[in-house]
């Protein structure tokens, strides 16, 4: 048996979906595997029992059984915090260890779900990926997303500190105007310091997409019309602060985006609608007016009210999006054929020393 740590230079890069992809891979390759996340950060009751929601789904997705307190031993509550300050935490060590050595029994491949950054996450209770993975014995993968640039100094110092066992890096949603740079420059030079690139994910923006409930309950906001609509799905937004001529000129080169507007400027509010915008959010914590709410009962546009300004909205917005967990199955369907469509499995299993079926 062996193991295959899932890392990330920092949280929200990708683990999740790229975690699903490869379990995917593995299973239709003929490998028997299991699957753990030693540290979870998003406790969440499931049948009585407590259990990081993205290892709980994971499994489900993947159909591995597993009993919920070995699947993720260590939950991060202000308990754990506490017992971490004064040195106690280190005693979860045996824990995940145990965990890890019941789960794999019978299994050629377990995988390991990491926590925030591969280097530095839990680093002050010595529970972070690094530890973790040499705690374990296992090979290691880290993913760096792209978010302004590539954290490629961040993937050569763990080169130099894991060696041989890290197997190799994904540079993940990538964007089309970054792709060439990305492929002509940063992975000539990673591989030239032994860092070998598995794959380089491009954008998609189905990916980032989120509902339209979920994004009225992550902004703190309230939909005030066309509630029947709170599944639709939306994929980016535009912030409408300019005057009306120049932003309708954007507004018609940006199709399928919610529409961010203060909830005073009801002209705009108008376009916004009769554009069919998928999702108007009005800001201010200001109500519309009669007209608008019956256009967009009509056109069948939801509305959502935030209490907020439109640039902390705006702010918000963009780290929602950046964020976004992977719910819906279109979405992890299609993210896992895209991870799997640009990535060396020759070299993967190579690493870890084994054959697929």
């Amino acid at each position: 048996m062996v193991g295959l740590y899932i890392g990330s230079t920092f949280g929200f890069s990708g683990k999740n979906l790229i975690t699903l992809a490869l379990g995917k891979k593995f299973q239709d390759d003929g490998l028997n595997i299991g699957f753990m996340k030693p540290v979870g950060a998003i406790p969440k009751e499931i049948d009585g029992k407590m259990v990081d929601e993205d290892a709980y789904k994971t499994t489900q997705y993947l159909q591995i059984q597993s009993d919920p307190e070995k699947l993720t031993p260590v939950l991060v509550s202000q308990d754990f915090k506490m017992k971490a300050y004064t040195g106690e935490c280190l005693l979860y060590k045996d824990d995940i260890k145990k965990a890890y050595e019941e789960l794999s029994q019978n299994k050629e491949l377990m995988m390991i779900g990491g926590s925030g950054s591969f280097l530095y996450s839990g680093k002050y209770c010595q529970l972070d990926g690094y530890n973790i993975s040499r705690l374990l014995g296992s090979k290691v993968i880290i993913i760096d997303r792209y978010m302004r640039e590539l954290n490629y100094d961040y993937l050569i110092a763990a080169k130099e500190v894991l060696g041989d066992d890290l197997i190799g890096v994904i540079l993940n949603d990538v964007p089309e105007y970054f792709m060439q740079e990305t492929k002509d420059f940063i992975v000539p030079m990673l591989q030239n310091r032994q860092v070998d690139v598995l794959g380089v994910i491009p954008h998609d923006d189905v990916l980032k997409a989120i509902t339209i409930g979920d994004l009225a309950t992550q902004l703190g906001g309230k939909i005030i019309s066309m509630h029947t609509k709170s599944d639709q799905i939306i994929q980016s937004f535009l912030i409408g602060t300019m005057q009306i001529e120049n932003f309708m000129t954007h507004f018609h080169r940006n199709k399928n985006v919610a529409v961010i507007v203060g909830g005073d400027r009801s002209d705009l509010q108008l376009v916004a609608l009769e554009g069919n915008c998928p999702c108007l959010i009005l800001t201010g914590n200001i109500y519309p007016n009669d007209i608008i709410l019956t256009r967009s009962e009509v056109l069948g546009v939801p509305i959502i009210v935030a209490r907020e300004d439109t640039f902390t909205v705006a702010q918000k917005m963009e780290n929602i999006l950046n964020r976004t967990k992977l719910r819906e199955e279109v979405k992890i369907n299609q993210g896992c054929q895209l991870v799997n469509e640009n990535l060396d499995y020759a070299t993967l299993y190579k690493g870890l020393g084994l054959d697929p079926k």
